[in-house]
C-alpha cells in the first residue's frame, strides 16, 4: 500500500493513509459477518471469518454491478412456481365442455334502476341477451352510479367513462345482430387499479405511481374485453396492495361508512357491494379478496394459483398473488372465471387444466370436510351462531360434513416468502427513496417492512420455500381424502392456501351484530368448479346475497 495526497478547502497539503481507509472497509465487513452470524443463528471461527471476508468483499462489486442493471417492474425471476404434483393437473382430465349456468334470469327487468344496478351479472347477462336491457343504459346507469357513490366510498380511481360508452356501444351492435358472445358482454366492470389498461393509469394504489399510465393491457382485461365485457372504473386499492388505505384515501365499506372496507382489494369490494359494477377483478397474495368479500358481503374467488394469468398485473409475491373475481353470486363468478383462465404464452406459471362449470357432481356425493377446530376459535357470540347456521344448512342440503384439521407448520416463519418477495420487486423504489413518500399520504407500513426484509439471508428464505414444499405435499395428501373444505374466513385457513396455492371460496353467511360475515370453502387444486357448485347450491337456500348496503347513509 502507500500514501495519498489530497488538497483540503484551504488548500492545504494533508496525507491521507490508504492503510486507514483499507482498515476500516475490512472491519466494515467483519461487522457485515458478525451480523449474518446473529440473523442466521450460527457462529465461524477466526479462520472461516478472514476467508468469508474476502469473498463477501468481492460481492460487494458484484451486487453493485447487478443494481446498474435497469430491471423494470414488470421482470419476474425465471423461476416458476407451480402449486401440487402432476396428479393434481390430471385430476380435471382434458377435455372442456361449454359453461353451463343454473340461474335463470327475470322474465322482465326491474321497475327501478337501482334494484337493476344490484342484480348480479347472470340476471343482467339474461336480460341483455333477450334485449330488455340495454348495455348502453346499463353502462350509463353504473358510469352515474360510480360518479355519485364513488367519492363518498373513495373507491374509483379512475373512470374510464368514453372507453366505456364505446364499449358499451359494440356490445349493443352485436346483440342487436344476434351475435352474443356469452354472459359478460354489455355488462359493465371495475378493476383493481393493479391491472394495466393501455392509456389509463395504473396507480398500484401508491403515491410513487399515481401517475403511472399503461402502453398494454393486462391478459385479464384484454380476455374480459373478448368476452364483450366494458370497462366503467379503475378501482380503488390499499397502496402496493396492502390495507384499504392508497393514495387516494380510505376505502369505506358501504354497509358502514365508519368502518374501512378491508383489503387490498378495496374498491372491488366496495364497488360491488354498492351496485356500481356488474362484477370487479382482485387480487390476493395473502386474504385480498377473502377479507374485503367477507367485510363487503360480496361473493369472492380466489382461484388455484396458476389458474390466472397474471400479465399486466402489479407483482407483489411472484409465487403467491393470484387474479379472481368479485361478484353479487357465485355463478358471475363462475362465468368470469371461465373468460380468464387458461395460458396466454406470457406468464409460466399459468397451467393448461380445463375448467368444467358446473360438475357432474351431487353435494351428497363429494367428501366435506370442515375445519372444527378454527371455527370453535371465534369468539364473538353472534359470529359463532352463524357459523354454526351455515354448517347446519350445509347437512340439510346432503353434506356429510367430518372434523378435520390442517398439517401443522410454522406459518409466521414460511409467510416471509411473501415480504422477502416484495421488498426484491420493490428495491428500486426503497433505494431511490421515493418509497418513503408512502409512510404518510398512504398509511402504509410497506417502508419499513422492504427495509427490514433486505435483512432476510437468500439461504433462509430458500429455507422457507423449502418447509413451504413441505406444507404443499401434506395439504396435497390431505386434499387426497376431500373434496372440499368448509372454513371461517380468517384463521390459519387463510395463509395455508394462499401458501399452497388452493382455490377458495367466499360466499356470505349471514349478519351477525348488523353486519356481512362470509364462509370460505376451499377446494383441491385447480376444481374451482366444486367449490362453486357448492357454494351455489348453499346460496340458493339463503338470502344473503339479496341483502344490499342503504346506501342514503353515505
Amino acid at each position: 500500500m502507500g500514501e495519498g495526497l489530497s488538497p483540503d478547502l484551504h488548500t492545504e497539503i494533508r496525507f491521507v493513509s490508504l492503510e486507514e481507509i483499507v482498515r476500516r472497509e475490512e472491519e466494515a465487513i467483519r461487522g457485515d459477518i458478525a451480523g449474518v452470524e446473529r440473523l442466521s443463528d450460527i457462529a465461524f471461527t477466526d479462520a472461516q471469518r478472514e476467508k468469508m471476508r474476502k469473498r463477501v468483499e468481492g460481492n460487494r462489486v458484484k451486487y453493485r454491478r447487478l443494481r446498474e442493471v435497469p430491471v423494470g417492474y414488470d421482470i419476474e425471476p425465471p423461476t416458476a412456481f407451480l402449486p401440487g404434483t402432476p396428479a393434481s393437473l390430471r385430476r380435471q382430465g382434458r377435455s372442456r365442455k361449454p359453461l353451463k349456468l343454473n340461474d335463470a334470469g327475470p322474465a322482465s327487468p326491474p321497475s327501478s334502476s337501482d334494484d337493476l344496478a344490484f342484480l348480479p351479472l347472470t340476471a343482467l347477462a339474461h336480460l341483455i341477451r333477450t334485449r330488455q336491457v340495454s348495455p348502453v343504459e346499463l353502462t350509463r346507469l353504473y358510469l352515474d352510479r360510480c360518479s355519485a357513490y364513488g367519492p363518498r366510498l373513495h373507491c374509483i380511481v379512475t373512470l374510464t367513462e368514453d372507453l366505456a360508452l364505446k364499449q358499451a356501444k359494440k356490445a349493443e351492435v352485436e346483440i342487436v345482430k344476434g351475435r352474443c358472445r356469452g354472459p359478460l358482454h354489455g355488462i359493465p366492470w371495475g378493476a383493481k387499479d393493479l391491472l394495466a389498461t393501455k392509456g389509463i393509469r395504473t396507480t398500484w394504489g401508491a403515491t410513487p405511481f399515481e401517475h403511472q399510465v399503461a402502453d398494454r393491457d393486462a391478459t385479464v382485461v384484454e380476455r374480459l374485453r373478448r368476452a364483450g365485457a366494458v370497462l366503467v372504473a379503475k378501482l380503488s386499492m390499499g397502496a402496493l396492495a396492502m390495507g384499504p388505505h392508497g393514495f387516494g384515501g380510505t376505502t369505506r365499506n358501504p354497509w358502514n361508512p365508519e368502518q374501512d372496507s378491508s383489503g387490498s382489494s378495496a374498491g372491488p369490494g366496495a364497488a360491488t357491494a354498492a351496485g356500481l359494477v356488474g362484477f370487479s377483478i382482485g387480487s390476493e397474495t395473502l386474504g385480498s379478496i377473502v377479507s374485503p368479500g367477507h367485510r363487503c358481503g360480496v361473493v369472492g374467488l380466489r382461484p388455484t394459483y396458476g389458474r390466472v394469468s397474471r400479465h399486466g398485473a402489479m407483482a407483489l409475491s411472484w409465487t403467491m398473488d393470484k387474479l379472481g373475481p368479485m361478484c353479487r353470486g357465485v355463478e358471475d363468478c363462475a362465468a368470469v372465471l371461465h373468460a380468464m383462465y387458461g395460458p396466454d404464452g406470457k406468464d409460466r406459471s399459468v397451467a393448461d387444466v380445463p375448467f368444467n362449470y358446473p360438475p357432474d357432481r351431487r353435494l351428497s356425493d363429494l367428501r366435506v370436510g370442515y375445519l372444527a377446530a378454527e371455527f370453535e376459535e371465534v369468539k364473538d357470540p353472534a359470529e359463532r351462531a352463524v357459523d354454526q347456521a351455515a354448517l347446519d344448512l350445509l347437512r340439510s342440503l346432503g353434506a356429510d360434513l367430518k372434523p378435520i384439521q390442517l398439517p401443522d407448520c410454522p406459518l409466521d416463519a414460511v409467510r416471509m416468502v411473501l415480504t422477502v418477495e416484495a421488498a426484491a420487486a420493490f428495491d428500486d423504489l426503497t433505494r431511490g427513496g421515493a418509497v418513503d413518500a408512502m409512510t404518510e399520504r398512504d398509511k402504509s407500513a410497506w417502508p419499513d417492512l422492504f427495509r427490514a426484509d433486505r435483512t432476510v439471508p437468500a439461504v433462509d428464505y430458500l429455507r422457507a420455500q423449502r418447509v413451504r414444499a413441505l406444507l404443499m405435499r401434506d395439504v396435497e395428501t390431505l386434499m387426497e381424502k376431500w373434496d372440499l373444505l368448509i372454513a371461517p374466513a380468517f384463521g390459519p385457513n387463510l395463509t395455508v392456501t394462499n401458501l399452497t396455492g388452493h382455490p377458495a371460496l367466499l360466499v356470505p353467511c349471514g349478519f351477525p351484530n348488523g353486519l356481512p360475515r362470509g364462509l370460505t370453502l376451499i377446494g383441491a387444486l385447480y376444481d374451482e368448479a366444486a367449490i362453486l357448485a357448492v357454494g351455489h347450491a348453499y346460496e340458493q337456500a339463503t338470502e344473503w346475497h339479496l341483502r344490499r348496503p342503504d346506501l342514503s347513509k353515505l
